[in-house]
């Protein structure tokens, strides 16, 4: 089937669908606050299946390398990993001396096997969140500050770019990544939103090494050039795009995630999964090395 049109590809409505991520050939998402890991696969729409629930927000996963059906999840205000056999163990608690309130918010492995998981207080205060990097066998080193909402990040095929989002703020910066060491380089203004386009929350890069982003409240994704400008934009009936990967039959299908959360009166769509077929071809999740893992 060709899908020419945004559809929702299951007839669940998720409170705050995140973290969609292509693994094995399927898909995987979150509903955050429920602490729900979700999975369909992408040949056509069909319920989603339970995979895991935690008694924690969930805000998205990682596969290990080499173990299937392990991940490395940002859940509450840490970082746990989720055993084959249902297991659960922490690994790191990254934001439970906060001053306030908080949780993690988002994550990715990078091309590396590195981990980077963003965090947010839950009253969105300026400058409460963080965005973290694990390295294999190393302890978590906070390596940008100052965030409000961290979504992302985002890397570049060769894993030398990263993008991080700060939704509040509109903002999307780049980063130099050194390959070797995951030390970050340069830091680049790379959007700079209008709070009418909507926010800039979870994003990908496709196999041209273009950026994808999903526009909380701006009921759009938008593909951006490397340079900075805008490319295409997909309307879609939902007004909160959370997070968008590629998947599918050649990895051209754009899936993106929806909330219902915060919305007084909901639509049909809001909260949907969404599907669209595309012309660019994405790359599936990276997984987590499995020697960091081992050290766990």
């Amino acid at each position: 089937m060709e899908l020419t049109e945004p559809t929702a590809w299951s007839a669940d409505r998720l409170e705050l669908g995140e973290g969609a991520r292509w693994v094995d050939d399927r898909l995987v998402l979150v509903d955050l606050l429920a602490g729900r890991l979700l999975t369909t696969d992408g040949d056509g729409p069909a319920p989603l299946v339970e995979l895991r629930r935690l008694d924690v927000p969930l805000g998205a996963v990682a596969p290990v390398d080499g173990h299937p059906g392990e991940w490395l999840a940002v859940a509450g205000t840490g970082v746990a990993r989720l055993t084959a056999d249902g297991g659960q163990r922490a690994v790191a608690d990254l934001e439970g001396g906060n001053t306030e309130p908080a949780r993690m918010n988002d994550a990715v492995a990078d091309p590396h096997g590195r981990f980077w998981a963003g965090s947010m207080t839950y009253a969105g205060t300026p400058g409460g969140g963080s965005l973290y990097r694990i390295d294999p066998g190393a302890a978590p080193v906070p390596v940008v500050t100052g965030l409000t909402i961290a979504n992302g990040p985002a890397f570049d095929c060769a894993g030398t770019t990263m993008y991080l989002a700060d939704t509040p703020r509109g903002h999307v910066d780049r980063f130099t990544v050194d390959a070797g060491t995951g030390a970050l380089g340069d830091r680049t203004p790379f959007l700079r939103l209008d709070p009418a386009e909507g926010a800039p929350d979870g994003m990908t890069v496709d196999a041209e090494d273009h950026l994808w982003v999903a526009l909380w409240g701006g009921s759009a994704v938008r593909r951006y050039r490397p340079d900075g400008t805008l490319d295409r934009e997909i309307r879609l009936p939902a007004a909160q795009p959370t997070s968008v990967c590629f998947g599918g039959p050649g990895l051209r299908r754009l899936f993106v995630t929806t909330a219902s959360y915060g919305l007084p009166d909901p639509g049909p769509f809001d909260g949907a999964l969404l599907a669209v077929d595309v012309p660019v071809a994405g790359r599936p999740a990276a997984p987590v090395a499995a020697g960091w893992a081992g050290h766990a």
